[in-house]
């Protein structure tokens, strides 16, 4: 399998992972099974969601996509504004917290950390969903290992905190793009799991570890899966326990909750795992990305598979000078 087939995985498995749970969001656990006895599952839409479309998860990680290519690197300050330009847009569905931080007319540079200041939480899975372009646009082929980790876990922590002031949401972020760096150079992400640990923040590293150890199981979880540790975790617990990208997909979505984010991230892991050959067509057959705020933008499988190629060809890495700070 070529690392192209792998980033291709991770960006398309992302947002099939994120329309096909679209529908069962806030379901009871069973929901997938429920509605495909057989396993077979399709993109049957509902919720409010046509079959096969993506929700904001996609939409924003298309938008932070499309910022690192046209600005050839972080320009934070360009991609809030592309944010903000979208939840303008009226899109159907967005995150409590994020659109707080999108439209309340702070700078920035500061919305994020206001809004965790008055409202002291802030560790949504809003960061994780929208994780698997700049993954792939960061993973650094070709670089040391160690220094290839420290510069994706950077970037993530900045993305995340454009509109999470938690620094719970900036960790697992960061955790989500060194395993799917990982899994990009064909390795198994899971054996990594430790030595991304010991990257982790010294306050949030010891609750990582729980919700990330082989032992953990989405019953165990203290928050609902909204919350970026259940959420992250549950990725985590349907890659281990499955054999394919769809078989993964299906666990995760059968947790229930807010099963289009568990789903998107889990198809971000599972599809730089497998490949995009894993993805069945029937799902991405009808898979589309409206872009609120865009005029009248849609972009189809076709046009993900590219976007992905993109990312990817940009290997060189997160070197200070990528990131631009106004």
């Amino acid at each position: 399998m070529s690392r192209q087939d792998r980033a291709a995985g991770a960006v398309v498995g992302s947002a099939v992972g994120d329309a096909l749970g679209a529908p069962f969001e806030f379901g009871p656990e069973g929901v997938y099974t429920t509605r495909f006895p057989d396993g077979v599952g399709t993109m049957c839409g509902g919720g409010g969601w046509d079959p096969g479309e993506a929700t904001d998860d996609t939409q924003m990680a298309v938008l932070v996509a499309e910022s690192l290519l046209e600005r050839g690197g972080l320009d934070l300050r360009d991609l809030f504004d592309r944010f903000r330009r979208w939840a303008a847009g009226e899109p159907k569905d967005i995150g409590l917290q994020t659109e707080a931080v999108l439209t309340g007319g702070d700078p920035w540079d500061t919305a994020a950390a206001l809004h965790f200041q008055v409202n002291g939480r802030a560790a949504g899975n809003g960061s994780l969903m929208r994780a698997a372009g700049s993954a792939v646009y960061f993973a650094g082929a070709g670089r040391p290992e160690a220094d290839a980790r420290s510069a994706t876990m950077d970037a993530a922590r900045r993305i995340a905190g454009l509109t999470h002031g938690d620094r719970a949401a900036w960790e697992g972020t960061a955790v989500l793009h060194e395993l799917i760096r990982v899994a990009l150079t064909g390795a198994d992400p899971l054996p990594a799991v430790p030595d991304t640990l010991a990257a982790v923040h010294p306050a949030h590293r010891e609750r990582w570890a729980g919700v990330l150890a082989p032992a953990w199981h989405p019953d165990h979880a203290t928050e609902f899966n909204g919350a970026v540790w259940p959420c992250l975790g549950t990725a985590l617990w349907a890659l281990r326990t499955t054999r394919s990208y769809e078989d993964a997909l299906a666990s995760a979505i059968d947790v229930g909750g807010d099963t289009d984010t568990v789903a998107a991230v889990t198809g971000a892991l599972a599809g730089a795992v497998y490949g995009f050959g894993a993805i069945p067509s029937r799902w991405t057959g009808p898979l589309h990305v409206p872009l609120p705020g865009y005029g009248d933008r849609v972009l189809h499988t076709q046009d993900l598979v590219a976007l992905a190629g993109r990312l990817d060809r940009r290997r060189t890495g997160a070197d200070p000078a990528d990131f631009r700070l106004p």
